[in-house]
């Protein structure tokens, strides 16, 4: 198992300049973790001169790009809009080839209102189904986020990773985003995983976070036969210029 970071996690920091995608990369060389995963949201060119020189970087700074994440919405009630977000996952795809990541991050999305969410699954599912069609010959793994909507719960995640059945297809698990027995739920979805997000919480039983317990989480990925990335997606109070650099040294220390 390797240890990374989103960059979504300074997304205070990318945001507001203080931090460009550059100095992120040196902030995860300082952590001594493995591999970054450099978020759409915050790039301020997709030129492939750009594109080139971060690839560049990454190697000579010792680390892999382990996924782009893109955010998208597959279950939009609008034929158009689903084929412009259709085309927007595809254009990433041919990004992640660029930059030398083998992974893109994705999500479903929730069901619109005057729809059922049976409408917003087969939509989901046939969105997966073209765009892994488009991202198996180019060798980039899609996986799909548990993020809400209709990928709240177990079940929602292991029917769409199912119904899709592509090998190109597989899941983000993230530790922090089931409500429903978080602990049960992440070990049924962790066989389909071939990324994960590790958050400092996790929701607990009624309402409400606490402290993630990462002993049980990294031994039961470690059960599973988990061997890929357990990236940080810091999302807690405390300021993530201190608070992320102590929860990969410690997640580091588990692995």
């Amino acid at each position: 198992m390797k240890i990374g970071c989103a960059a979504y996690s300074f997304r205070q920091y990318l945001t507001s300049g203080e931090m460009s995608f550059e100095g992120f990369l040196e902030k995860a060389v300082e952590m001594d973790i493995d591999g970054v995963e450099l978020t759409a949201y915050y790039f301020p060119s997709t030129d492939d001169a750009y594109l080139h020189t971060l690839k560049r970087q990454c190697y000579l700074l010792g680390l892999q790009v382990s996924a782009a994440a893109v955010g998208n919405r597959f279950t939009d009630p609008d034929p158009g809009e689903r084929a412009a977000q259709i085309e927007y996952v595809k254009d990433w795809v041919d990004i992640s080839v660029k930059l030398g990541a083998p992974c893109l991050r994705l999500f479903a999305g929730g069901t619109p209102e005057g729809h059922s969410e049976a409408e917003a699954r087969q939509w989901t599912i046939d969105g997966l189904k073209e765009c892994a069609e488009y991202a198996a010959p180019r060798g980039v793994l899609l996986a799909l986020e548990n993020h809400g909507g209709i990928t709240s719960t177990a079940d929602q995640v292991i029917d769409l990773i199912t119904s899709v059945d592509s090998e190109w297809v597989g899941v983000n698990l993230d530790t922090g985003n089931f409500r429903e027995d978080p602990y049960g739920s992440l070990a049924r979805v962790a066989p389909y995983a071939v990324t994960a997000h590790a958050k400092t919480e996790i929701p607990k039983s009624g309402d409400g976070k606490e402290e993630a317990d990462f002993s049980k989480i990294v031994g039961m990925l470690k059960t599973q036969g988990y061997k890929g990335y357990l990236s940080i997606e810091y999302e807690a109070a405390e300021d993530a210029m201190t608070a992320v650099p102590r929860f990969a040294q410690m997640l580091n220390s588990l692995v």
